[in-house]
């Protein structure tokens, strides 16, 4: 497993946050403590601003060094521009390795998936998936398959793949919960799994696994999997109940899929989201 992270990722903070600094610190110690699974370490590439130009407008990608708050949940904070663009090459460098035949998972904040094309929202400022899958395709992928796990609806990069040729996005979350959409289907290419609040763990996972079904009949060359850990039964952004062994059985069932494929940290609140990780990468590996 190559894992991409760099320690500046903690080094933005809002008092009382749950997007806190302490979900990379806490899940490197982990991750640096264990002895199961064979890591190695790498750092993020260098952003490249053709791939993010790609995703957004000039005027959201300009918006990011103006020094006031996006909205309510995403605040400015000072270099946030080099700290999101860090995670975009995070991403970038996970697509290489997967490319090259390695799982990757990139260990990163912020995280991306409700990041519009013009707007940074939901924590989120650079779309990091849509990013990487769309520079999967302009390097020669044909076909790009975006699996969102987060309990939030990844709305971002909806707004950005839907009707993009080559690429298609699986989004199974929570509804109702924020940010209000995917309650249905939209475009030709975007598919949504809403899962009702309070759903026992084992009817979640026949829909994570009818959501996987229907991602092998679009036949990918590449999977770009965000990976959030919010429908933890303790997390305390929403009110679904899975837990760590469940995420153990994604990551294996991801693994059988037998495609290429990279995870990005999305979103996961709870304190114990450092085992999660953990759970879902020993399943990715078989372990």
């Amino acid at each position: 497993m190559k894992i991409f992270t760099d320690e500046r990722s903690t080094g933005y903070s809002s008092p009382g946050h749950p997007e806190r600094p302490e979900r990379i610190s806490s899940s490197l110690a982990r991750l640096r403590s264990q002895t199961e699974l064979p890591i190695t370490w790498a750092e993020p590439l260098p952003a490249d601003e053709a791939a993010i130009r790609r995703a957004h407008s000039a005027r959201q990608v300009a918006r990011l060094n103006e020094a006031a708050d996006f909205d309510a949940d995403t605040a400015y904070h000072p270099g946030i521009a080099e700290h999101a663009r860090r995670s975009v090459g995070a991403a970038l460098g996970a697509l290489k390795s997967a490319q090259a035949g390695e799982m990757a998972f990139s260990l990163m904040r912020p995280p991306g998936h409700h990041a519009t094309r013009e707007q940074s929202m939901g924590f989120c400022y650079l779309n990091n998936i849509a990013i990487a899958a769309l520079e999967a395709r302009a390097t020669g992928v044909k076909k790009v398959a975006v699996y969102d796990f987060d309990v939030h609806h990844g709305n971002g990069t909806e707004d950005i793949l839907m009707d993009r040729p080559g690429t298609a996005f699986f989004s199974i979350h929570q509804f109702p919960c924020y940010p209000g959409t995917g309650a249905g289907d939209v475009g030709d290419n975007c598919f949504n799994y809403p899962v009702a609040p309070g759903t026992p763990p084992g009817q979640y996972r026949q829909i994570l696994a009818k959501a996987l079904e229907d991602l092998k009949e679009f036949k990918p060359d590449l999977v770009a999997v965000s990976a959030g850990f919010d429908a933890y039964a303790r997390d305390p952004l929403a009110q679904e109940t899975l837990e760590a062994e469940d995420y153990h059985w994604l990551g294996q069932s991801i693994r059988k899929l037998g495609i290429p494929t990279f995870s990005l940290l999305e979103g996961g609140y709870s304190e114990d989201l450092p085992e999660l990780i953990l759970a879902y990468l020993k399943g990715l590996e078989g372990l």
